[in-house]
């Protein structure tokens, strides 16, 4: 893989790019609250690339990674990005950033490259020549809810989220799904990402008559409410819900921080299937034992890269008008299973486990025909 810093991109900004490589930029967390699982994000999309290369490569070329950090201000990323593809540096964008700088980026660069987004999100992008690879709050949350009210009895949720658009939209649809369900939100709070001072919500959680949180914050922020979450006993009365909680942030939360919390997502590294069991065999066997954790967030860097490849390569162009035609006959075949696009949407299977200290139970695999009303 190959950063800013490297010499040899230095030829593409005098014009000399090679035209032998098709080179994207990976967009995924180096700093910031997301920046806890943006090694296994990088680790996975340069698993993916290697693979694409040894199987020829994307339309005859080598796929080429170029990393950029996406934890940085969303204004900040879609002109570093945007001056990428001015320049011909990238002929594509992938990787998992929040909806925030996917809303910044995805105007200035989707019809002219395809762009393929990897986060879990709020639902709604229908930005010709972007395509998405993750969950939404109708396949994955709705029937969590449902599944959790049936089995656990829960009615009144209380949501804590970051303030941006992914978690107020995303609770905005949890009001609907809890009603569905017999209950209802009985309050909501929204802090800014990197909040470190979660007492003033955790008394109003507590003052409630909440039976149930659900959890709409981004990586070190979600570690650290877990872990005042628990020193609070709310544990103990509570459950929690997390829509964006991979391996990773469950170790960083600690074994006493994890009691009834459940996560949803279509792919949990503890999944005993022969897609999962391979996809570790890969990465271990790339980059050892001592690798950052598998999770659901980094793995979705490996879907992306996929999904890239086999839509230029179904298209047979870079043209984005050409490969935004053609979207709807594409498939490919990853740790998640074989997948298909529908209305630039990845369709998948989506589970809930239940965490069992530092690592993930799971205990169904959703229904989806609970997913519409």
């Amino acid at each position: 893989m190959f950063r800013l810093d490297d010499p040899h991109p230095l030829d593409w900004f005098t014009g000399a790019a090679d035209e032998s490589v098709i080179s994207v930029a990976l967009v995924f967390p180096m700093q910031g609250a997301a920046g806890i699982f943006g090694p296994t994000c990088e680790l996975c999309a340069q698993l993916a690339a290697e693979e694409v290369n040894r199987s020829g490569g994307v339309l005859g070329k080598e796929l080429r990674l170029l990393p950029v950090d996406g934890g940085a201000e969303p204004h900040r990323i879609a002109e570093e990005v945007e001056a990428l593809v001015d320049l011909g540096v990238v002929q594509g964008v992938t990787g998992w950033h929040i909806s925030s700088v996917r809303q910044a980026l995805a105007p200035r660069i989707a019809h002219r490259v395809p762009y393929v987004y990897t986060a879990l999100y709020e639902g709604g992008e229908h930005t010709a020549g972007v395509f998405l690879t993750s969950e939404t709050p109708d396949d994955q949350l709705r029937p969590a809810m449902r599944l959790l009210a049936r089995e656990r009895g829960v009615r009144r949720w209380f949501v804590v989220g970051n303030d941006y658009v992914w978690p107020r939209r995303t609770a905005r649809a949890a009001h609907r799904y809890a009603r569905e369900s017999g209950g209802g939100i009985c309050g909501q709070a929204y802090l800014p990402l990197g909040t470190h001072d979660f007492d003033a919500v955790l008394r109003r959680i507590e003052r409630s008559d909440a039976d149930s949180v659900l959890m709409l914050l981004v990586g070190s922020d979600a570690v650290r409410f877990n872990r005042a979450f628990a020193a609070s006993g709310l544990d103990e009365r509570c459950l929690r819900l997390s829509t964006l909680m991979d391996e990773n942030m469950l170790m960083a939360s600690g074994p006493t921080a994890t009691t009834g919390l459940y996560s949803t997502a279509g792919f949990f590294a503890s999944l005993a299937n022969q897609d999962t069991l391979d996809f570790h065999g890969q990465y271990a066997g790339r980059f050892g034992v001592e690798a950052p954790v598998l999770g659901s967030l980094g793995e979705s860097c490996y879907e992306g890269v996929l999904l890239l490849a086999a839509l230029i390569d179904r298209a047979r162009t870079l043209d984005v008008s050409a490969i935004s035609a053609a979207a709807d006959t594409v498939s490919y075949e990853g740790p998640r299973g074989l997948l298909h696009l529908r209305g630039s949407h990845v369709r998948q299977r989506i589970y809930l486990a239940r965490a069992d200290g530092v690592d993930f139970d799971v205990v169904a695999q959703l229904d989806l025909h609970e997913s519409r009303p």
